[in-house]
């Protein structure tokens, strides 16, 4: 992928996404998906936070502090537990205020996308915290992989409640 790529997916991800919530009202953000507890509403505060935590994550890399990835104390195979507050959370907050947040956070992560290069967004080892991984795909990763995830989920909840 490039910052072109990137900025087409995310957009077009996006697009998606918007289309989806579009439909939505209070009662309806309190459905749940088939087999899941996890309500629309705190789907979206779940996404928001995790695009919260990659420009988390890329400042304190910055700013020379020590970057928790995933969180502090967390490890990839606890998100389950890590994610628990988030989703409940967003079942406690108004959709306005949800829907706010989350165009906010993609607001900044777009903008985050567009003001680099390629170099920094693509190459591998140019940050410690990234591992494997290049800044790029962690952005990818917290923005269009998490749209997409997230317009499935509230989708197969909207066919359910019909």
């Amino acid at each position: 992928m490039n910052k072109t790529d990137l900025l087409a997916v995310f957009d077009k991800d996006l697009a998606k996404l918007r289309k989806t919530l579009g439909g939505l009202d209070e009662q309806t953000a309190s459905l749940s998906a088939p087999g899941d507890s996890v309500t629309l509403k705190g789907i979206l505060a779940h996404r928001t936070h995790w695009m919260g935590l990659f420009h988390q994550w890329y400042e304190d890399g910055l700013a020379g502090r020590r970057v928790h990835v995933p969180a502090k104390g967390y490890k990839w195979n606890q998100l389950k537990t890590y994610n628990a507050p988030l989703y409940a959370k967003g079942e406690e907050t108004a959709l306005p205020d949800l829907l706010s947040d989350f165009e906010s956070a993609c607001n900044r992560l777009r903008a985050f996308i567009e003001t680099r290069d390629d170099t920094e967004l693509y190459t591998a080892g140019r940050y410690a915290w990234t591992g494997k991984w290049t800044v790029g795909r962690f952005a990818e990763a917290t923005g269009p992989s998490h749209f997409r995830s997230a317009n499935t989920y509230i989708r197969k909840a909207l066919r359910a409640a019909t």
